[in-house]
């Protein structure tokens, strides 16, 4: 996955929320776009009502979902 191709998940407006899976298996929810950091080489995803955050590079980002919203 690229920098560039989860930048503009993150620009959509109206913001369409979305799940990372990565190559290890685990998933990260991408609920708001103001909880995600991209860099060169990793993408930073927090979960502040769980405290929680996570470094992961974009080599292992295996695919992407969008979440259904209601």
């Amino acid at each position: 996955m690229t920098a560039e191709a989860i930048r503009e998940l993150l620009a959509r407006r109206p913001f369409a929320p979305f799940v990372l899976h990565m190559s290890s298996g685990e998933t990260h929810e991408v609920r708001h776009p103001e909880c995600v950091l991209v860099t060169k080489s990793r993408v930073i995803v927090t979960e502040p009502d769980e405290d929680r955050v996570a470094i992961c590079a974009l080599l292992h980002v295996a695919s992407i979902e969008h979440l259904q919203t209601t």
